[in-house]
């Protein structure tokens, strides 16, 4: 069986997106990278509330963020692709572009620590690191 990693999710914004004047709230990122995770994990048959059953540990959010380069207003389309920032033994970085057509106009990034059922640390599983390396590097210059 191929795996084809699903990498991006595309929407456009709409009124409940943006502040009065038409740019875009700031936290509007936030709920598209999540979905863009979780979209892309599931293509690997990975999903988060069956983690610890899929491959024996499960994942903690411990930190987010966004990088606002320039603003998005009402009706703008954008493209939020998933990226690897950095993977490490017990957790990972994963990064979110937001791009306008070709243009960067956002960059997002989430941290994640692999715990055990117990709550301890955890090396990242194989079937997990395969996944991760199927990511490409982020258009950030950061």
């Amino acid at each position: 069986m191929t795996t084809i990693p699903v990498t991006q999710q595309r929407f456009q914004l709409s009124y409940g997106d943006c502040d009065a004047v038409g740019i875009s709230y700031f936290a509007i990122n936030y709920p598209w990278m999540e979905r863009t995770y979780s979209v892309w994990l599931h293509s690997f048959g990975l999903d988060s509330h069956t983690l610890l059953d899929t491959v024996g540990v499960y994942t903690v959010g411990l930190k987010s963020e966004c990088r606002y380069i320039t603003s998005c207003k009402v009706f703008d389309e954008l493209t939020c692709t998933i990226v690897l920032d950095r993977v490490g033994n017990t957790s990972y970085v994963l990064g979110f572009d937001f791009e306008r057509g070709d243009e960067l106009v956002a960059h997002g990034k989430m941290t994640f620590a692999v715990r055990n059922s117990d709550g301890t640390k955890a090396t990242i599983p194989e079937r997990f690191l395969a996944a991760l390396r199927t990511l490409g590097p982020s258009k950030s210059p950061e």
